[in-house]
């Protein structure tokens, strides 16, 4: 591959803005006219707290990943930025911080808002990444806006995902080692350099040695610096481990139906909220049971037409 040409990457920019945009009915149409979802495409998850350096981090990784990938259809980025409750806007500053690789042919990347998501990942997430593999991409990287103990979403929509934290982060480990953190395949002492990254590789280690069942794959706990590349190959080749070990292990069928059952439980609560929106009246029952039953028939009338 020589990389997407200038036409076919504008097409994909404006496939890409279009579902971004799309309301849940627009997304069911999309959903519709392509073919049923595959395993094909490797997707790689990043998520940690904010200002843990999950931009940085990609576009470092992704000159390794290209180097792979480059002769089977190259690599995707995709970087969620939060949306404002109050203006509704995005900086979408992902895309500046990966301004050093923006020029490699066999590279995209896409800055997206959140819009109405809460769970760190954006509306139609799903529908985003197939358009992306359906442009012939070997692997996809999505990045989560900064995120807490009870996002749990992004677990659902990747193949590896890679837990980015950095040093002296004592109480976002305590906050998050019930949650998020214990469903990471990879975990990343990021900025290694400073001073407590030994410490806070040693607690994850301990978090993670704990947590794991026999048999199951066993995360590594990798230590990067902006100042060597050493433990940025590291990273490289557990990830392209943690793929080879996934492939082997996971029940594809099951892997499809989780990534369905997140699919639809999102457009629910995404139609919930446009009815609400559009329909406030919905709220104006006696009761709250009342209420509730009023929605849910508006829901199923909703899905009929």
């Amino acid at each position: 591959m020589s990389g997407l040409a200038p036409r076919t990457r504008r097409a994909l920019g404006r496939e890409l803005t279009r579902l971004s945009q799309a309301s849940v009915t627009e997304s069911l149409t999309y959903r519709a006219q392509r073919p049923e979802p595959s395993l094909d495409t490797s997707r790689i998850g990043f998520t940690g707290a904010p200002g843990a350096g999950k931009s940085t981090l990609i576009s470092r990784l992704a000159k390794y990943r290209l180097a792979a990938c480059r002769d089977q259809g190259g690599v995707a980025i995709l970087g969620i930025d939060p949306t404002s409750p109050l203006s509704g806007g995005s900086i979408l500053g992902d895309r500046i911080r990966m301004d050093a690789i923006a020029n490699e042919p066999d590279l995209y990347i896409r800055s997206l808002a959140s819009r109405s998501s809460n769970d760190g990942l954006a509306d139609n997430v799903l529908d985003l990444l197939e358009a992306v593999e359906g442009y012939g991409f070997s692997e996809v990287l999505l990045e989560t806006v900064g995120v807490g103990q009870a996002e749990h979403a992004i677990r659902h929509s990747v193949d590896t995902l890679v837990m980015v934290l950095q040093p002296n982060a004592g109480d976002a480990v305590q906050a998050m080692k019930s949650g998020i953190l214990e469903l990471a395949d990879i975990y990343v002492i990021n900025k290694a350099d400073l001073p407590g990254a030994k410490k806070s590789a040693s607690e994850i280690r301990g978090i993670v040695q704990r947590s794991q069942p026999q048999g199951a794959w066993h995360p590594p706990v990798i230590e990067v610096s902006q100042a060597e590349e050493k433990g940025l190959m590291a990273l490289d080749s557990a990830v392209t481990e943690h793929l080879a070990w996934q492939s082997d292990h996971r029940n594809a069928g099951e892997t499809l139906r989780r990534r369905r059952h997140y699919h639809v439980q999102s457009l629910i609560v995404r139609r919930v909220s446009e009815l609400l929106d559009h329909h406030p009246q919905l709220l104006d029952a006696p009761t709250l049971p009342e209420a509730y039953a009023d929605i849910l028939r508006t829901l199923a009338l909703d899905s009929r037409q």
